[in-house]
């Protein structure tokens, strides 16, 4: 008849989650059935994370035989009460074992009653006191929780026992002994008077009684009889109307129980139901259990050493999914020391958001140090076990409690960086037009024809695309804009690039040519120029058409490389073939280096190889010093240092090879006179 113990653990666990409770104390009774509860408690803490802060067992022994005993044995039992961090204490018992501990607590200081405890009491822990108890007090056990077996009012019941007396029952000396012990009396033996004091007269109250002594309510175990009696009543009926259907003579319809054997009422209890007074229905499941359940009650203490009881809660594992346990906080009356604060009983108080559990060595996983998360993770709630990683598109903010969406983040022409750097391409782009003009109008000079004004226009055009190319990197980075920067900055620098060498090529063989007998005459044409203009770039956009053609360069989001932006950029595909356009342009500036710097001291007055050999050099420097910062580089830097090694190799260009030619055409025009020429290489 009595409900599953399982099932009344498993709401202690319930109860704990539910206030999350995590570090508490067990009591439990010096015997089989308390190393039960310990054992099986342990088990359920363990699995549901929680920790028991100290496991004591409270002795049977109700007398000993030297005083020192007493206090030694109450002495290391009351330690347990300091805990601190402990508030909730789970008690597993009999009857007495409140006075016990009551007892304890008297023997000691009443820290532990100003403080506050919160008592969790299995259904066999009883409040009735016996009457050597009375004078102790109850406040320590204000606010305690109750998990007692389910029961209803009993129709009749509180006026049955108004109606007891101690007569009732001749022969059975259990109401004559409670009488005594209740009413702290004895009964006259036969010759006294029983109006002597100290008497009892049997027309005592039970209702006069305080609760600690008797409750006039119905208990759970008194419940239990009630329908056990009732059950066993219910089967012997069903027997008898069983043995009735097959007899055929009225006359046995009387039916004697006399002669019923236990075990034979088994199979009538099994099918049993009824409806008890109380408006319940009475079954067993089919475990053959009654699986009542739990009621969970509020232990509220007055300062008369009375009590009552509130119900809170009930624990029922028959009922729906999700509502097998429920708990009403509101009506729960806390301890005094509490303030009516919920109580907290945790070995730690908590990692705050920002920090995660740390395990502390040798000691229960429900003690730990809380540490800041690792760079980069977020705790977003308390007491988290390990810091969790916003999502790509957000990263931690500064307390590490949360997440911060990204910025997209690319070089645009709002920005000072991007204004600036489109600034100095447009005006490099003007610059290299306003040369192109000048070159154009003074195309009749000498210094204008010395080096064929036909590679110095193709070289012009050449640098002025260079420095608009610079425009593909800036904004946004699209499909269309992905394809173009590299391949189209590619090709235009490698004809510029091809010009210069053709035009220090021009020098070279321009000089050898004016040696008598010379059989490198016929290369003196235009046919060359033509040839390495033309063959050096195509060779440079044929390994471009491979590019684009097998793994082209495509807009990509970079969410790792900067921590407050999602970097938009142009991923290069290929890694070699990106590398094979660059080291492709190195080689034609290389070698135009080599050529202009053999051929800078050749005797002419026109000779540009000196200049070309300064362009050259600061062309391969800016590159040299390109890759290695380039990729060091993240996001707008990465696009900033390839836009800045673009204008600033062409402006190089520019300068070193166009500058001292301006300079004789618009300052000194003297110099620029085919007199001089003649001059110079006399």
């Amino acid at each position: 008849m009595a409900p599953n113990e399982t099932n009344q653990y498993m709401g202690i666990v319930w109860l704990l989650q539910h206030f999350h409770w995590t570090w508490v104390g067990l009591f439990a009774m010096d015997d089989d059935n308390g190393e039960h509860f310990l054992q099986t408690m342990e088990h359920l803490l363990s699995q549901n994370k929680i920790c028991s802060a100290f496991k004591a067992r409270i002795p049977q022994d109700s007398h000993w035989d030297k005083l020192d005993d007493i206090f030694l044995t109450f002495s290391n039992f009351y330690k347990h009460f300091g805990d601190k961090k402990a508030k909730a204490f789970i008690i597993s018992g009999e009857a007495l074992t409140t006075a016990w501990l009551r007892t304890s607590l008297w023997l000691g200081d009443n820290e532990v009653i100003t403080t506050g405890k919160v008592w969790i009491m299995t259904s066999q822990v009883n409040f009735v006191s016996a009457s050597v108890h009375r004078g102790l007090d109850f406040q320590m056990f204000h606010g305690a929780i109750s998990f007692t077996i389910h029961a209803k009012d009993v129709k009749g019941f509180k006026e049955f026992l108004h109606t007891v007396k101690p007569h009732w029952t001749q022969g059975d000396g259990f109401i004559h002994d409670f009488w005594e012990q209740a009413f702290d009396c004895e009964f006259p033996n036969s010759g006294q008077s029983v109006s002597s004091d100290g008497m009892c007269t049997g027309e005592e109250k039970l209702d006069s009684l305080p609760g600690p002594l008797f409750e006039l309510l119905m208990t759970g175990h008194s419940y239990l009889i009630y329908n056990a009696v009732y059950a066993v009543a219910h089967a012997l009926h069903v027997r008898g109307t069983t043995r009735l259907k097959h007899r055929t003579m009225v006359k046995h319809r009387v039916v004697d129980h006399q002669d019923v054997l236990s075990w034979q009422l088994h199979k009538f209890l099994q099918v049993i139901s009824f409806n008890n007074s109380a408006g319940e229905t009475v079954s067993l499941n089919n475990e053959l259990e009654m699986g009542s359940g739990f009621d969970i009650y509020n232990i509220v203490t007055f300062p008369n050493t009375s009590f009552q009881r509130l119900k809170v809660g009930r624990v029922d594992l028959s009922a729906p999914e999700g509502k097998e346990f429920t708990i009403n906080d509101d009506i729960i009356v806390w301890h005094h020391g509490f303030n009516q604060v919920l109580p907290l009983s945790l070995c730690n108080n908590g990692c705050q958001p920002g920090t995660q559990q740390k395990s502390k060595e040798g000691e229960a996983f429900c003690c730990y140090d809380c540490v800041l998360c690792p760079e980069g993770k977020i705790a977003n709630g308390t007491d988290m076990k390990d810091c969790s990683r916003c999502q790509e598109d957000h990263y931690p903010n500064k307390h590490k409690d949360g997440c911060i969406p990204k910025t997209i983040s690319f070089l645009s022409y709002n920005e000072p960086l991007g204004m600036s750097l489109a600034s100095i391409a447009a005006l490099f782009s003007l610059i290299t037009v306003l040369v192109l003009w000048i070159f154009i109008k003074h195309k009749d000079t000498p210094i204008v024809k010395a080096n064929n004004r036909d590679l110095t226009y193709i070289l012009l055009v050449s640098l002025l695309l260079c420095f608009l190319s610079s425009y593909f990197f800036l904004g946004q980075p699209g499909k269309l804009t992905c394809l173009l920067r590299q391949s189209a900055f590619a090709v235009i620098f490698s004809v510029a690039v091809s010009c210069v060498l053709a035009k220090t090529i021009t020098v070279v063989i321009a000089f050898m040519v004016t040696k008598p007998g010379s059989k490198i005459r016929k290369w003196v044409r235009k046919r060359m120029t033509n040839s390495i203009v033309l063959c050096c770039p195509l060779i440079q956009a044929g390994i471009c058409v491979v590019w684009l053609g097998t793994s082209p360069p495509f807009p990509d989001l970079d969410f790792n490389s900067a921590t407050e932006e999602i970097i938009v950029q142009c991923n290069e595909g290929s890694i070699i073939l990106f590398y094979c356009v660059l080291s492709y342009m190195g080689l034609l500036a290389v070698s135009s280096f080599i050529v202009a710097f053999l051929a800078r001291r050749l005797p002419d007055s026109f000779n540009e190889a000196k200049f070309i050999s300064f362009s050259m050099l600061a062309f391969c420097s800016v590159w040299i010093s390109f890759v290695p910062t380039y990729w060091s580089s993240r996001g707008k830097g990465m696009v900033a240092v390839e836009i800045f090694s673009i204008l600033s190799s062409s402006t190089g260009l520019l300068g070193c090879i166009f500058a001292p030619k301006c300079y004789i055409i618009i300052l000194r025009p003297e110099l620029n006179k085919k007199e001089h020429l003649i001059r110079r290489k006399n």
